[in-house]
């Protein structure tokens, strides 16, 4: 790369979000790279692989996008859909936690995947994804939405950036399980997810065209210019090069695959934001949960003498005796 704002990363530079720019093609992208983070968040869940795979796809997205935006508080994505996959939800809270759960009729994915049918497109089917800012109590909620019409979530996000944010955007996902070798330890299976994010920035005057628009009030046609700019043709050739096992190879590190596609224009990587999986539930926030329902629906809540409830997103059960909600005690 031509130059280089920072040190090389130590290690394979797993579990971070690499950011860059190509000065020459008006480009500036990310690279994520997850494996003991989404390791650990897919193996606090017993989803079936398929499912696995399309929500550490989501996670990856996720990650790429949350970690751009410059705020203090939470980026989710979430899908709704008709398809054995109903529902995704990935949280990002700013600077660096994720946590990931989905919701999917088993026998539907089993038929699915019995028929060759497993792709992203295929398990979520149709429906919407939508992708929220949530900035605090005292801050308006942002919430953009695109249409999931049989698209990956790779189409769905390009299809988001042009149409709400007027951006001409690439994205490339990949998931992967890698066989670790832990000396002493028997072989296993473990979960990796990467991603490459590039977007067209022009500053040049004969570039930048409208980009600055609000959405719907670019003219006709006024995308397609900048989407046919030689530089941005140039930068979605060179991403469309990129294989899965690049993103997902641990020996691979991001600065080795922006090398291997910008050599030739040169490339400056910043400092990388790390990532880590990590929950937010605790006893407390889940007690006082409990404690806004009213008694009747409480009672409901017991089981064998116990109100259990467990973390949809790490899977941690909490369990409560019924009378600390009638006199303010903890048992």
């Amino acid at each position: 790369m031509s130059s280089v704002d920072r040190p090389l990363m130590a290690a394979n530079g797993d579990d971070a979000v690499l950011p860059f720019a190509v000065d020459a093609l008006d480009v500036r992208g990310r690279v994520v790279r997850l494996g003991p983070a989404i390791d650990a968040l897919l193996g606090r869940h017993d989803y079936p692989p398929a499912v696995s795979r399309l929500l550490a796809e989501a996670v990856a997205l996720t990650a790429l996008i949350g970690t751009s935006m410059k705020f203090q508080g939470r980026f989710i994505l979430q899908t709704q859909s008709d398809g054995p996959v109903g529902m995704l939800v990935v949280d990002f809270e700013a600077p660096d936690a994720l946590r990931a759960c989905a919701r999917f009729d088993a026998n539907a994915v089993a038929a699915a995947v019995a028929a060759g049918h497993d792709r992203p497109e295929d398990l979520l089917g149709r429906g919407h994804l939508a992708m929220t800012v949530d900035q605090g109590a005292h801050m308006s909620r942002y919430q953009g939405i695109v249409e999931l019409d049989g698209r990956s979530l790779e189409e769905a996000a390009h299809g988001y950036f042009l149409q709400s944010e007027q951006i001409p955007t690439r994205v490339r996902l990949a998931v992967a399980e890698v066989l670790t070798r832990d000396p002493g330890r028997e072989p296993r299976r473990a979960w990796r997810a990467g991603g490459l994010f590039l977007q067209f920035l022009p500053e040049s005057s004969e570039r930048t065209g409208h980009r600055d628009l609000h959405p719907g009030d670019a003219p006709e046609g006024a995308l397609s210019a900048i989407e046919e700019d030689d530089a941005w043709v140039e930068a979605q050739s060179l991403s469309g090069t990129v294989e899965d096992i690049e993103l997902t190879d641990p020996s691979v590190s991001a600065e080795t695959l922006l090398y291997r596609l910008f050599h030739e224009r040169g490339a400056r990587v910043f400092e990388p934001q790390p990532l880590v999986e990590r929950c937010r539930c605790s006893r407390d926030s889940v007690r006082s949960m409990i404690a806004s329902f009213s008694p009747a629906e409480r009672v409901d809540m017991v089981e064998n003498g116990r109100i259990g409830v467990t973390c949809e997103f790490c899977s941690t059960h909490y369990e409560f005796d019924p009378q600390e909600f009638e006199t303010g005690k903890e048992a």
